[in-house]
């Protein structure tokens, strides 16, 4: 069996998401010259994709099945892959599966570079490496995550993606030590190759992803028509990074985004106001998001710097219950991921926060109920005898994500309450994460407002989400670097092993709007509303439209 020439070269379509035909999910995948090979494990295909058209050929239509086959490797003309607990190999075009190596938990992914086959395995916990000749184990490294990996190999580096995680993880082929990790556009990576341009000799990952999506089906035999079900959703896409050793983060795929935020005036009960000032927080400029942009939607607005924070100030000199506005801002901004890589050693030896900054960040200034009993207890329960920032950070939040599962709430309550009924949404999860950091001495604030619904492929789109969301960012003093935590959303395993993508990471869906200061706040005659919250007197609209993927770095 040969390989059909591809169509236009690879190196044309670099940006393009390749949506093989008929298959229902993508795990190994490998370059062979300008050819993309793929395992689709449901239907057990192997298969030959042009990237350039998407057009799809099976190999083993009168063959081997590949069904449950998860990694996938080329080397000369040799093909490699997983199933369940062995790793077998083949000659290309012969595909007569020969056992190389049995492990006694399940093998997920494999890569080959001379001699060297290296194994991943999530139930083992580890990378194993063998020797191709003598089908020795020569060593083992820990694995970077805690999903199921898959593996690819160039040069001196190992490069491998988590499903859980959603991230990439480049680590020192010698020793397995993580050099830096990027997070993924799409959740669900299954599989990882790296495409050699033949002209500029320039090397780009491509990461195939596998889930499911929900969608609403027309069904004409159903009483009311429409139902929800859900179809298989995969696809390869390459990404794009950009380490920076000095600033130890990396940055990943980015989107040109339109963001407005707009309130319309609709007071729920009478009300009389007089000389009232409507501050909305702006979007911030950091290293993953830049503002290109802000204009202002319905009455226009100034602008304010509260704290190092731009806010747009609405003035009206009444308010009425018949009066009736629409106003807020609209925002283009650029968003990348961002994924900062410091270990415990980076901190061992930091100064202590500054007394402006205990002053400022250790208090109970947000109903935190660090006084309480119950709060204080879980502070000390979470960390024990830990003393090392990061250590005691990690720890802390692992201790909140076991007390508490995710619920959403009419209203937040404060942290008391929250760990004792075992249930929180994203704001309590947070206030949870603020009490029991600040008492363990680690200053701490909150950053959020939204986040844009993280549908990369459904561009010039009006997108709208569900709800509000909030997250945190905590201080390293000698770094004088504030590092992002999210609430609750890498709480998804029973009791841990929970990831840790967003530990010191943002995916590029979320916007930082106000980092420190209050996202909206009303005043009259100059005093704050104590009776009449925001909610009372309008309605919000929030919109996203995804306007672009931004160009590689």
């Amino acid at each position: 069996m040969t390989f059909a020439p591809p169509m236009p070269s690879i190196h044309q379509s670099l940006r393009q998401t390749i949506r093989p035909i008929a298959v229902s999910a993508l795990h190994g995948i490998a370059f062979l010259d300008n050819k993309l090979i793929a395992i689709d494990s449901v239907k057990g295909y192997l298969l030959q994709i042009d990237p350039g058209t998407d057009n799809t050929t099976i190999l083993n239509s009168d063959t081997v099945s590949f069904v449950d086959v998860t990694g996938l490797a080329l080397w000369e003309d040799t093909l490699w892959c997983t199933r369940e607990n062995t790793v077998y190999f083949c000659k290309i075009g012969e595909f007569i599966l020969k056992p190389f190596v049995t492990l006694p938990y399940r093998a997920n992914g494999v890569a080959v570079w001379g001699s060297t086959i290296y194994v991943t395995s999530q139930k083992y916990g580890y990378i194993l490496i063998y020797d191709r000749n003598s089908g020795r184990q020569i060593t083992k490294f820990h694995a970077p995550g805690v999903g199921v990996e898959n593996i690819t190999v160039s040069g001196e580096q190992l490069w491998v993606c988590d499903t859980t995680e959603q991230s990439v993880y480049c680590l020192e082929r010698a020793t397995g030590a993580i050099k830096f990790s990027v997070l993924t556009p799409f959740e669900c990576p299954t599989g990882i190759a790296i495409y050699l341009n033949p002209q500029t000799k320039q090397e780009t990952l491509y990461v195939a992803y596998a889930s499911e999506e929900p969608y609403i089906r027309d069904n004409p035999n159903a009483s009311p028509c429409h139902e929800l079900t859900y179809r298989d959703r995969t696809f390869i896409h390459p990404l794009h990074f950009d380490y920076n050793s000095a600033g130890r983060y990396a940055l990943s795929n980015g989107y040109l985004i339109e963001m407005s935020y707009v309130e319309e005036l609709s007071p729920l009960d009478e009300v009389s106001l007089e000389q009232v000032e409507w501050r909305i927080a702006l979007p911030t400029e950091t290293d993953r998001q830049k503002v290109r942009q802000i204009e202002y939607i319905g009455l226009p607005f100034t602008e304010e710097i509260i704290d190092g924070q731009r806010v747009a100030l609405f003035k009206f000199d009444t308010l009425k219950s018949s009066d009736r506005h629409i106003f807020g801002w609209k925002a283009l901004i650029e968003v990348r991921g961002i994924k900062y890589r410091f270990t415990p050693k980076d901190v061992e030896k930091i100064p202590d926060l500054s007394p402006e900054f205990q002053t400022r960040y250790l208090v109970d200034d947000d109903e935190l109920a660090m006084d309480t009993p119950i709060v204080q207890r879980a502070a000390k329960e979470a960390i024990g005898s830990e003393t090392n920032l990061l250590r005691k950070m990690f720890k802390i939040r692992n201790y909140v994500y076991d007390q508490l599962s995710y619920g959403i709430k009419p209203h937040i309550d404060a942290p008391d309450v929250v760990l004792e009924r075992g249930i929180g949404s994203c704001g309590e999860y947070v206030g949870a994460l603020l009490a029991l950091s600040r008492l363990n001495g680690i200053a701490c604030r909150t950053i959020g407002r939204y986040k844009c619904p993280p549908y990369a492929d459904q561009q010039r789109l009006p997108l709208q989400p569900d709800f509000n969301h909030v997250w945190l960012e905590f201080y390293v003093p000698g770094l004088n670097l504030w590092l992002p935590m999210e609430s609750n959303p890498d709480d998804v395993i029973d009791q841990g092993p929970y990831p840790s993508r967003f530990f010191m990471g943002l995916a590029w869906y979320h916007i930082e709007i106000g980092k420190g200061i209050s996202f909206e706040t009303l005043r009259s005659n100059g005093l704050p509303l104590a009776d009449i919250s925001i909610g009372d007197l309008s309605l919000n609209h929030i919109r996203f439209t995804i306007l672009e993927e931004l160009p590689p770095f």
